[in-house]
């Protein structure tokens, strides 16, 4: 960066410069000079040697002399220096600095700060100072001190904030009071000016007392507290009710060494919030619990008072050290259960509103103040439990029969279902074992269905009384909740409340009549259901029955196996009604071969029972293996003759 010197300094120094240059030289000519004179003959050669000594001369010039600054040289060489740095300004640039106003102009301020040029700044950096004139000493931030027009550039409103932030450092680290401007109003707070920052102040900080209008602080000076620095953001937060505080905190504890529990003292509501409200003792706040509010159940403390209204209370306890307070307003009137009539017993029918639901049961207000608990077992007669929303909701008006009364522990339990007479009492006369009736399935377990004949009246189906031909792995296979299904009962358990139904009993045993129908021999056309056991459980629709396909006989002519959704054709190979299975061939409808007339397979229809069915099943077996490829052969030459003919 080139520097401008002033021309007359400038001239000074190239005068001194000569003067050195031409100091020596002088000297030499002078000691020569009589030389000179002696022989003017000689004057050529004179003049050479005196050249000859001059080069000598400056040949033996001490240059680290010079430079190391000693000598008549070096002083003058620092000399120089000093002119050269008074003339120049060092480098300034991001510093704040002082500058004078020199100049003003409609829109800008020209400042001098003692650089080659001055800088410009807008006046609206001066907004805050309307007095500005020329003159004035301003401090300026120097963000360039040289752009890429060579210009100085300034700015006061950086170098102000810049200022602003250490002062606000400064006051929060020595906790000191400062002056501030509110200029504006904003979300949960105010814009507070504080030395040229602006600072946030929480609308819970302005007084000790709820402010409900924040625009009459607007446009005011007021003191604060600095709180809160946030250095990362740069942002500030003050308080006013910080002072505040301070001034109130030893009023409160003379007011506090004055109180005693159980005093009655008269306050103002001051604030109402979800969990009580807080009530102004002329000077010390207390706090009212919403439970302590009223002695009924209530919902809000809007309920019960307003804001600004006088009313009278009760210290509960208080703590000197967190000057805390606890009022109580209820404590004043009489305790419900104190006037609840004597002659309320148990077994006595009352009347009273629902005030509060929960899972295990409803809260019944009998009395203003006094409430009573239906449990959700007291509700039903059913065995199963439910939650009291199925049966109220709040604000209903119910009867109850009242269970037990304490007056001691102030709780009363209360009952719902024994208005009502207890539906077993009678089960023997209106459900008698062996009656057929209509019930609704409930749910559902692993080993059975619930099925409800009446409220209060619940009875199990088991699994295996479910049907009498389809085998029922789960229950939703065979009904669905909210179904209605034909039962009839099979065993009544009073003492234990247990009611045993059935639902295949309702019809009679199909098995009787298959006999007849899946004769050992007899063929039928039915469709693969599933693989089970490595065979097949075949489905016939005609009769709604399952058969099971052992894998041998499971191959159809081209030696493949059968697979699940396929209709074929299958022959009975046994029928066991007493264990109520049939087990059918597909290979034995194309193989043919007689089956044993005398085998118990034969018999099955007479329902006997031992080692027939598996002797049936163990000769089909073993003449299925002794089939040979001339026996297939042969089959196949008859098979293609008989088509012949037709």
């Amino acid at each position: 960066m080139s520097e401008e010197l002033n021309p007359e300094l400038e001239g000074q120094i190239q005068d001194q410069a000569a003067a050195e240059v031409v100091a020596t030289p002088e000297v030499t000519v002078a000691e020569s000079a009589p030389e000179v004179e002696a022989s003017e003959d000689s004057a050529d050669e004179d003049e050479l040697e005196l050249v000859l000594e001059v080069e000598e001369e400056e040949e033996a010039f001490d240059w680290n002399t010079y430079e190391s600054g000693s000598g008549a040289r070096g002083e003058s060489h620092k000399a120089m220096e000093q002119l050269y740095e008074a003339t120049l300004v060092t480098s300034v640039e991001h510093q704040v600095v002082s500058g004078v106003v020199v100049q003003l102009t409609d829109r800008d301020a020209i400042i001098d700060i003692s650089s080659k040029s001055e800088g410009v700044v807008s006046l609206n950096e001066f907004r805050y100072n309307p007095d500005l004139k020329v003159g004035d000493l301003v401090e300026v931030l120097v963000d360039k001190q040289e752009d890429k027009l060579g210009q100085l550039v300034l700015s006061h409103r950086k170098a102000r904030s810049i200022k602003a932030w250490d002062r606000v450092n400064e006051a929060f680290e020595a906790e000191e009071i400062v002056q501030g401007y509110v200029k504006a109003r904003t979300k949960g707070g105010m814009i507070v000016d504080v030395f040229g920052l602006e600072a946030f102040l929480p609308g819970s900080q302005i007084d000790v007392k709820p402010i409900r209008d924040y625009d009459i602080y607007v446009d005011k000076t007021m003191e604060f507290k600095i709180v809160k620095i946030n250095h990362e953001f740069k942002n500030v937060v003050v308080s006013h009710k910080a002072l505040i505080e301070a001034d109130l905190e030893e009023q409160k504890r003379k007011i506090i060494g004055q109180l005693e529990k159980g005093q009655v003292l008269e306050g103002v509501v001051k604030n109402i919030t979800s969990y009580g409200v807080f009530i102004d003792l002329g000077g010390v706040d207390g706090l009212v619990h919403i439970t302590d509010l009223s002695w009924s159940r209530i919902n809000h403390p809007s309920e019960v008072v307003e804001l600004d209204q006088k009313l009278n209370v009760v210290i509960l306890d208080f703590d000197e050290a967190k000057t805390r307070i606890q009022l109580g307003l209820k404590q004043l009137s009489a305790h419900p259960w104190d006037a609840l009539s004597q002659s309320v017993s148990a077994g006595d029918t009352i009347k009273g509103k629902v005030v509060v639901l929960a899972d295990y049961g409803a809260f019944i207000e009998v009395a203003p103040g006094v409430e009573g608990l239906v449990h959700v077992s007291e509700m039903s007669w059913g065995s199963h439990l439910r939650s009291a929303q199925d049966f109220f909701k709040v604000g209903d008006i119910v009867e109850a029969s009242v269970l037990s009364i304490d007056r001691e522990e102030r709780k009363m339990s209360l009952g719902i279902k024994q208005l009502t007479p207890d539906p077993w009492s009678s089960i023997t006369a209106k459900y008698p074992v062996g009656s057929q009736h209509t019930g609704k399935v409930r749910n559902f377990t692993n080993f059975g269905v619930f099925v409800e004949l009446e409220e209060g009246i619940d009875g199990l189906i088991h699994i295996s009384d479910l049907s009498w031909l389809k085998k029922v792995k789960h229950p939703s296979e065979f009904t669905s909740v909210g179904a209605e299904l034909e039962v009839k009962v099979l065993d009544i358990d009073v003492d234990n409340r247990r009611l045993s139904l059935g639902h295949k009993q309702v019809s009679d045993n199909p098995w009787d009549n298959l006999e007849d129908v899946f004769e050992v021999g007899s063929s039928h056309t039915g469709s693969v259901k599933s693989s089970a056991d490595k065979g097949f459980n075949i489905w016939f629709d005609n009769q709604e029955i399952e058969a099971y396909c052992p894998p041998r006989h499971a191959t159809k002519e081209d030696n493949s196996s059968i697979a699940v959704g396929e209709v074929l054709e299958f022959r009975v190979i046994e029928f066991n009604r007493d264990s109520r299975r049939i087990l059918v061939s597909h290979t034995q409808t194309f193989k043919g071969g007689a089956i044993e007339e005398g085998s118990e397979g034969g018999k099955g229809k007479k329902g006997a029972k031992g080692t027939g069915a598996k002797t049936t099943v163990q000769s089909i077996n073993a003449q299925v293996e002794k089939a040979t490829l001339g026996d297939l052969d042969s089959l196949a030459r008859l098979k293609e003759e008989m088509e012949g003919k037709e």
